[in-house]
């Protein structure tokens, strides 16, 4: 019952984000007896693919942060506080410098190869702090971060790219046009991907003596994980830059309601990721109408506030 009024909602959300925008777009433009061809071109090629980009960014970067706080068995992880995001935008960086002609699935493979190696570099750290807290995790993934947005940044303002840096580190779904999304449905089929092994990944955030006792392959599901939360956090870098957050936000408040097996939660996951991403562009093409914040500073000051009061939950819960 849940899950359809969460469907619903995201449904309604949808078809509110479709007619949203400066340009003027209406039923009546659309089926009426004054029906303009160009409502029709401008649904079609910018608000349909704004609208679709926004849901499958929402479901596949909420998916990624519950794989990631399932390996890491922490609450505060997801890709922007583990250095995920960060390293994929090192790894678009360096395509820019030694291959700027490189296409755009190409751009993507080693934004994704780039975004593993930071994770995995991320888990392996962790393994060497002693008796490390729930707040020591995400602290050690945003200091990490912090570092590698720093390589990028110096090398960034080396080669004269400090503005395209910007571009690909500042969600915007401004710019989503019919022929320049595409790639972004790769996601879609990885959350896919996730639902079919999430009885994997909930084994294995048991930890690694459980999961073994159970006949899996630790490693190996770890890698398969750390590969999907690459992917898409490659994909949605490289189509509309960085969502901070988000992977965060969505599987806490998912996990009070459909509790901790990811097959259970991740639809209601993936639904709230959808939700809460079109809701923040909505907020950011409303409040200073006809200009418009890009998405990704609403989902930072949303995400900030939301990350601290679950820092704080937490700690009281604790005590």
């Amino acid at each position: 019952m849940r899950l359809s009024l969460s469907l619903v909602a995201v449904a309604a959300l949808a078809l509110i984000s479709l007619f949203v925008g400066v340009g003027d777009v209406s039923l009546g433009g659309l089926f009426g007896a004054d029906a303009r061809a160009g409502d029709l071109q401008l649904l079609l090629a910018s608000r349909i693919p704004r609208t679709v980009a926004l849901i499958l960014a929402g479901m596949s970067m909420a998916a990624a942060g519950m794989i990631m706080q399932m390996l890491a068995r922490n609450r505060f992880v997801e890709p922007s506080t583990a250095g995920t995001t960060e390293s994929a935008t090192l790894g678009i960086l360096a395509v820019t410098l030694f291959a700027p002609d490189m296409p755009v699935l190409g751009r993507m493979i080693i934004a994704s190869l780039f975004a593993m190696a930071g994770t995995a570099l991320f888990l392996r750290i962790l393994t060497q702090i002693p008796l490390r807290s729930v707040l020591m995790v995400p602290l050690v993934g945003l200091m990490l971060g912090g570092v590698i947005d720093a390589f990028t940044t110096f090398f960034a303002y080396r080669f004269d790219l400090i503005q395209s840096l910007n571009a690909w580190t500042m969600g915007d779904f401004s710019a989503v046009l019919r022929g320049r999304y595409e790639l972004i449905w790769l996601s879609g089929a990885l959350v896919m991907i996730a639902f079919f092994t999430a009885d994997r990944f909930t084994v294995a955030g048991l930890g690694e003596d459980f999961t073994t006792n159970l006949g899996l392959n630790y490693r190996g599901v770890l890698t398969f994980g750390l590969a999907i939360v690459a992917m898409v956090t490659a994909v949605v870098v490289t189509t509309v830059g960085t969502i901070p957050f988000l992977g965060l936000i969505v599987p806490n408040i998912a996990s009070m309601i459909a509790g901790d097996n990811m097959r259970k939660s991740l639809p209601f996951v993936a639904t709230f990721g959808a939700g809460f991403l079109l809701a923040c562009d909505l907020i950011g093409r409303t409040v200073n109408f006809p200009y418009e914040i890009p998405i990704g500073t609403v989902v930072g000051v949303i995400g900030s506030a939301a990350f601290l009061w679950l820092l704080l939950r937490r700690r009281t819960h604790l005590a």
